[in-house]
């Protein structure tokens, strides 16, 4: 489990793209908290951008899930170092869903409950190929630059 130290929270306790440390048993484990606060619109472009290909990669790898099932699948990938806030992953999705990116179909959970599951379209596979390019040409140029080669 993750906390939040106080300097980690912005204005009235909106939350930022924050690495935290946590001390538990001895250990000190990294943690990331998505959160887009409404006055850092430079940053929320890139959060949303970010946060967009991993439901996307993510629908692509399970296919349709439910919310809180991408939200653990993050979690569970990234060995508990990405836990998302619902108020951050639902709006992505409403997102990705009017840009026709996803469609969204009411059913049945696991535990009988009615949830929105959610479905990579045509255009949603095409945008992740495009994005996966563009995410690796960025990793590699931040590599570049962080190894001094650049």
């Amino acid at each position: 489990m993750c906390g939040v130290p106080a300097s980690a929270s912005g204005p009235a306790g909106t939350r930022r793209h924050t690495r935290a440390a946590v001390h538990l048993t001895g250990q000190w484990t990294p943690c990331y908290f998505i959160g887009v606060p409404n006055k850092d619109a430079a940053k929320a472009d890139i959060l949303q951008g970010t946060l967009d290909l991993m439901v996307l990669q993510t629908l692509a790898t399970m296919g349709p899930l439910h919310g809180y099932a991408i939200a653990a699948r993050l979690d569970t990938v990234s060995g508990g170092a990405i836990q998302l806030n619902m108020g951050t992953l639902y709006p992505a999705l409403m997102r990705l869903e009017q840009r026709a990116l996803v469609r969204g179909a009411w059913g049945v959970s696991d535990n009988n409950r009615r949830a929105r599951f959610y479905s990579l379209t045509a255009a949603g596979r095409r945008t992740l190929e495009a994005e996966r390019q563009d995410w690796r040409r960025l990793a590699g140029i931040m590599d570049a630059l962080l190894r001094g080669e650049a």
